[in-house]
């Protein structure tokens, strides 16, 4: 079995989908995908925003360090959010596998907390495949996720562009 791994920024579309399964067509051996959602860190955004608006009275910051200690409405929004982030990206990695399965290939999925490259380095496949809005001034500082995977995995890359069903096909 051929183990190709996909990180993918947002949900995979079903023109992505199709891409991905016509990329592995002729190949020798039968293709797995394992879809990689990374999956945001709601606390660290509620604090930053709510920082941001009301500044440090917030969070009751004292000493030296400001450390943060958010009271206990905060720490419950925080909670909330993240359980609704992971259900919306357990949702998209579903619908994802299932638009694979639906092309007949072998697929599973996951979401992740952790930086995607350390979540990658943890899971063994023969190949990624970084599937990406684009980010133009990451791309040429090679600080995206597919240079950084390039360096750090000892793997093929291959960075895709992301298609939604309403674009045109890209040549």
């Amino acid at each position: 079995m051929y183990d190709v791994l996909v990180l993918v920024e947002e949900e995979l579309s079903a023109p992505d989908a199709e891409r991905l399964v016509d990329l592995y067509a002729g190949t020798p051996e039968p293709v797995r995908f394992h879809l990689i959602v990374p999956c945001e860190d709601a606390q660290a955004q509620v604090e930053a925003s709510l920082a941001g608006i009301a500044g440090s009275d917030v969070f009751g910051m004292t000493g030296p360090r400001y450390a943060m200690r958010p009271d206990e409405d905060v720490r419950r929004a925080a909670e909330e959010a993240q359980h609704a982030v992971d259900a919306q990206a357990t949702a998209a990695v579903e619908r994802g596998v299932g638009r694979l399965r639906s092309h007949g290939r072998e697929a599973d999925g996951s979401i992740t907390h952790r930086p995607p490259i350390d979540a990658l380095k943890d899971m063994h496949g023969q190949e990624v495949v970084v599937l990406t809005r684009p980010h133009v001034i990451a791309e040429l500082l090679h600080v995206d996720w597919s240079a950084q995977a390039r360096r750090h995995l000892g793997v093929p890359v291959l960075h895709l562009l992301e298609q939604h069903p309403e674009d045109p096909p890209k040549a």
